[in-house]
């Protein structure tokens, strides 16, 4: 993936061991320093990579050795810590989303342009041999013409899990803004960009109990909807149904379908990177597992970072990542308007990773 570049970590909470474990397999990314607000989590990283500086935010975004920012602190800092890096002239890769908004999104973009820099974005799952595989087959004509695709994600909610899970039931929280990411890179790396959206959401409980850690049995409030159904029109002419729920016990939904012609393909967790890509043809009666044809085979998380480090057009790029926030944000209006809503922005649908070992 091109010449070492030098990493720079700002935020080191649970995500980040497994970008440390990334970097250090990865030959072209070379960790150089860490920050976080509370100075005992990154030197806990220092301490465990010796050649790794713990600094504080201010120190690792004003070093001059630090090329590119990996900016995994919570979603709210997200913007203010690409901004701040963007103007000390660095190339930013963040956890998703881009921003806590659009509004604030496109102020990232529109400096990183400015300055000259890059801008890269979780989630980078979709390298893997499972999207990419099913990208593959698309792109061959396998299924024929694309008709429609389903994405679904189910689950009872992650307080029966998160020791602190406030914030996935307040404004900027959900099951859509949260699992969403992974689902709609999904659907636009399989499908390209989306034009319009309709939408409806709800929430049938006002409150939530913390079922693990030290708040066990805790009453936490539900702020915002926890259920939200949509169907996005692709400028492809694809209709894809979205269900993002935190409220449904379970389902034997495949994560993600997409149907054609000629064939229909199960395209495995998009928040995973590798899993089996089914297809079946018109007239079969089973489902064949088709063989890795694209991606990298041993993705894992800061995949998306090496390669904005190696100077390519990165494929989990900002411009992805903020359409992606752009849907989520008028899926959610559209709910609440009753109305089809109109996604103004696009993002070019990226290119397919050729099959790599590394």
């Amino acid at each position: 993936m091109g010449q070492q570049v030098k990493v720079g970590i700002v935020g080191c909470g649970a995500i980040s061991a497994q970008y440390l474990d990334t970097i250090a397999r990865l030959p072209n990314l070379r960790l150089i320093a860490v920050a976080d607000l509370d100075p005992a989590r990154a030197k806990a990283v220092a301490d465990a990579y010796p050649q790794v500086r713990a600094l504080t935010v201010d120190e690792l975004l004003a070093d001059a050795h630090v090329e590119v920012v990996l900016n995994l602190t919570i979603p709210a800092a997200h913007a203010e810590v690409a901004l701040r890096a963007i103007a000390a002239g660095k190339d930013v890769y963040g956890e998703k989303p881009l921003a806590a908004s659009t509004a604030e999104a496109a102020g990232v973009l529109d400096a990183a342009q400015a300055a000259g820099v890059r801008v890269g974005c979780a989630p980078d799952t979709v390298l893997g041999t499972g999207t990419q595989t099913a990208r593959w087959v698309i792109d061959g004509g396998l299924i024929g013409t694309p008709i429609a695709a389903t994405a679904t994600m189910v689950t009872p909610g992650h307080e029966r899990w998160h020791p602190n899970p406030d914030f996935y039931y307040v404004a900027g929280g959900g099951p859509l803004l949260d699992m969403g990411p992974y689902y709609l890179s999904s659907l636009i790396t399989l499908l390209g960009p989306v034009v319009s959206v309709i939408g409806a959401a709800s929430h049938r409980r006002s409150e939530r109990t913390i079922g693990s850690g030290a708040r066990v049995g805790e009453i936490i409030p539900v702020e915002i909807d926890t259920h939200v159904s949509g169907v996005l029109t692709h400028a492809c002419g694809v209709l894809s149904t979205l269900v993002m729920s935190f409220d449904a016990v379970a389902t034997r939904s495949a994560n993600i379908e997409v149907h054609g012609t000629k064939a229909s393909l199960v395209v495995p967790d998009p928040n995973t990177f590798g899993g089996d890509v089914l297809m079946r043809g018109l007239g079969e009666t089973q489902w064949q597992v088709v063989e890795a044809k694209a991606g990298y085979r041993t993705g894992r998380r800061g995949y998306g970072l090496a390669e904005l480090a190696g100077g390519a057009p990165p494929r989990a790029s900002g411009r992805l990542a903020y359409h992606v926030l752009d849907v989520m944000e008028s899926l959610l209006a559209s709910a609440k308007s009753g109305q089809a809503t109109t996604v103004t922005s696009t993002c070019e649908r990226p290119a397919v990773v050729p099959l790599t070992d590394g």
